[in-house]
């Protein structure tokens, strides 16, 4: 198996009449889901060349699981574009990947027109071609399963996103080994929650293509009204949830669980961040025999690297062993000075190693080789390693606990961002001098130190406009001047005390 349409054709083969995915206003068979993206793979064919990326800058649906399959039956790659972000990140992203084509709704055409894009762009419901088998044929022949299959776009230290590229063998290297051990199959209904511009939905949409299973997605709306969400799992018989920690979160504190109680899930799978246990425990008690599974890892690995099956009772100060590594990845600590890590209680950084890597970022040599460099224990032959950034100890249970960031990169709502982005959209606003961000991984806040004039709500406002709601500090700081180091350097830590103990101004 070297493409993942061979997921999509054997479910079609075996269950071309049964749903295969819905949403809150359409759905469609595995042989309606089928026809459609052949029928958009053929149209594509005509104006775009293989391996090249194709945006489609529209929310998630039903309809767009189709021209997904439709891209990758032109030979090209997906990267989903959120027309809800603000116009500077659609530029730039649009900048990076210098689409071959884009394909949109009606109502997001005069965005992308004002994003300043002038190439090729087309409307997803006016695609009506026939469907070319030889040409199709033409293209699968051609196909390796190193090409890309899809892009997504992660915060970038230098305020310019990063587009993570992962290729078809990944995908299907993690999800044959993913849905085998925790034993997802063609019975399953898959709630889908994160956006498809996030990793976590790939998980979603190639367990249930590989499987047979249905995929329920859910509105990103109806997560501000919890009843929506849980009556749409219980409407739909959901059994599995492969979802942010932070979604779950917002289900049980927004009182979701004490309406309804879902009655067929089974399989509850989280990762993004670390899942504070109270909130674990309260799912555990309302599905005390589900399967409960903790997943870690960053985009640049395809999805996870690591996972931990939730084998006994947690107290609220326990921590979540990270786990074991998934079949064929290896995964091992490096401590400062690039030496492997095996003893319990040292700290080192989390390395990873296999088919899973990326293949690297789009348009970006210089952060694709300081990201994917080579093993240092390894001076034989070519052996590349991600190196994630994440700190990481043995247990003495011989499990992998998570330790924090080695630089400025945090996890934060489920989505991984670098603070020097932050910064460098603050620095930019009228009134600010300088700014320093870091996090509160306590209390789950992105706190922000700022000199100069500006007041706080007109920061907030113009950083609406700049980057995701997900990326705008949740409490700001006004100071004279910013501590330096001996070094000449931002004294972050002299900053952390003084907002430990000092006045707070939240966002």
């Amino acid at each position: 198996m070297n493409n993942v349409l061979e997921y999509l054709e054997r479910s079609y083969e075996r269950f071309p009449d049964k749903t295969a995915v819905r949403d809150e206003h359409a759905q469609c068979t595995y042989g309606e889901l089928y026809l459609r993206a052949r029928q958009v793979g053929s149209y594509l064919t005509e104006y775009v060349q293989v391996r090249r990326p194709v945006v489609v800058f529209a929310e998630k649906s039903v309809e767009i699981l189709k021209v997904f399959m439709g891209i990758v039956y032109a030979g090209c790659f997906y990267v989903l574009l959120d027309p809800s972000f603000p116009q500077q990140r659609i530029e730039q992203i649009l900048d990076v990947l210098a689409p071959a084509m884009v394909l949109t709704e009606p109502e997001y055409m005069d965005k992308l027109r004002k994003a300043g894009y002038s190439g090729a762009a087309a409307d997803i419901r006016g695609i009506h071609s026939e469907i070319d088998d030889k040409a199709l044929d033409a293209v699968r022949k051609q196909t390796l399963d190193t090409d890309p299959l899809y892009g997504i776009f992660t915060s970038g230290s230098t305020g310019v996103p990063k587009g993570v590229v992962i290729c078809h063998r990944s995908v299907i290297d993690f999800i044959d080994n993913f849905t085998g051990i925790f034993g997802i199959n063609d019975k399953d209904v898959i709630g889908n929650q994160a956006p498809f511009d996030f990793d976590v939905s790939v998980k979603d949409i190639y367990s249930c293509l590989s499987t047979g299973a249905t995929l329920v997605i859910i509105p990103k709306s109806y997560f501000m009204f919890p009843n929506n969400v849980v009556d749409m799992l219980e409407d739909n018989g959901v059994t599995t949830l492969i979802w942010a920690v932070s979604a779950l979160c917002l289900l049980n504190r927004l009182h979701g669980l004490k309406y309804k109680v879902p009655s067929r899930i089974n399989k509850i799978m989280f990762s993004g961040e670390m899942m504070p246990i109270k909130q674990l425990n309260a799912w555990r008690a309302c599905y005390p025999d589900a399967l409960f599974v903790n997943l870690y890892g960053p985009t640049e690995i395809t999805c996870n690297c690591t996972y931990h099956i939730l084998d006994r009772e947690y107290e609220d100060d326990d921590r979540l062993p990270m786990g074991k590594a998934f079949p064929n990845e290896r995964v091992f600590l490096l401590d400062e000075n690039d030496k492997l890590v095996t003893k319990a209680g040292v700290t080192g950084e989390v390395c990873v190693t296999g088919t899973a890597l990326a293949l690297g970022y789009y348009n970006n040599p210089e952060m694709t080789a300081k990201a994917f460099v080579q093993n240092p224990l390894n001076r034989n032959f070519s052996e590349i390693i991600y190196r994630t950034g994440d700190l990481a100890s043995y247990g003495d249970d011989g499990l992998m606990y998570f330790a924090g960031r080695k630089d400025f990169q945090i996890k934060h709502m489920g989505h991984r961002i670098e603070l020097e982005e932050i910064d460098a959209a603050i620095n930019g606003i009228d009134g600010v001098e300088r700014a320093c961000t870091f996090f509160d991984d306590v209390k789950n806040k992105i706190v922000t130190f700022y000199e100069g004039g500006a007041e706080r709500t007109d920061i907030i406002k113009i950083m609406k406009t700049k980057v995701p709601e997900f990326m705008i500090p949740n409490v700001f700081m006004q100071v004279k001047e910013m501590p330096l180091t001996k070094n000449g350097k931002l004294d972050r830590a002299y900053l952390k005390e003084q907002y430990k103990g000092g006045k707070k101004r939240g966002a």
